[in-house]
């Protein structure tokens, strides 16, 4: 499928009637946004605004989440309206962070090497030493990130608790665990949606990043999902498009002013 048709189907089933474990959906006219339930930021995941009310549109969102006592984010997308929206954005105060790829893999045409981890050491998180794992990898990996007790907890509840909406993977070099990674499987949709794995740096170009693509990849296509989605960074871009991830767009965070 062509990478309009996909993005298209992206916008409907991951940002406009999006859903995610630990977290509410809410409509407030041309906006859908995300409430956070267990301590990770809250989103702002689709906006059909135009030049004449998305300054309002903002407005609303900074007070209705400062009502809830909730910093957020707007996840803005090359393609949103009014073309401004950035600039908008950047205006009130929001903190506009790296830009990230949005990439999909068309399982039904993804490539047979895609489907092997051969050679890596790769574990599902089943259990508490599993988790301890995961979460540490994190840590090391995204010392100064939003990875806090808060986040970690959420995810912790998810794959432990209902393994039907989320898995969480570890890598492991050496008997250390070196790279984290999780997939998430989203009620109606076509679309699995890839996180994390960041590999420590003393084991990276090893293949690990892409054992880990190929185990999710795999569990993914046994769930009957179509699609996978990654947010890549300029680091994990080039190994996506290698195995046939499309370029979607382009997405960038923009953080609430505190």
């Amino acid at each position: 499928m062509k990478a309009n048709e996909i993005l298209r189907l992206y916008d409907e089933h991951e940002r406009r009637n999006a859903s995610f474990p630990n977290y509410r959906r809410e409509e407030d006219g041309s906006v859908v946004r995300l409430v956070d339930l267990s301590g990770n930021h809250s989103l702002v995941s689709h906006s059909d605004l135009g030049p004449d009310d998305a300054d309002a549109a903002i407005e609303r969102e900074l007070a209705y989440f400062k009502e809830l006592g909730k910093p957020f984010e707007w996840k803005l997308f090359s393609h949103d309206e009014p073309a401004d929206l950035s600039d908008r954005l950047a205006a009130r105060g929001f903190s506009l962070g790296d830009e990230e790829a949005i990439m999909a893999l068309d399982l039904s045409e993804s490539p047979e090497g895609l489907g092997s981890a051969a050679g890596s050491d790769v574990r599902r998180v089943i259990d508490e030493a599993g988790f301890l794992d995961y979460a540490a990898v994190n840590e090391q990996a995204w010392p100064d990130s939003a990875h806090d007790g808060g986040w970690l907890a959420g995810v912790k509840a998810t794959i432990l608790g209902d393994p039907e909406r989320m898995s969480a993977y570890v890598a492991y070099a050496d008997g250390v665990p070196v790279c984290a990674s999780r997939i998430e499987f989203p009620e109606h949709s076509p679309f699995a949606s890839l996180w994390g794995g960041a590999t420590l740096e003393p084991y990276r170009k090893r293949g690990i990043y892409t054992a880990m693509l190929s185990v999710r990849a795999r569990e993914a296509a046994a769930r009957g999902y179509r699609f996978l989605t990654i947010d890549a960074s300029p680091m994990s871009r080039p190994i996506a498009a290698k195995h046939g991830f499309q370029l979607l767009c382009i997405s960038r965070p923009c953080d609430s002013p505190r």
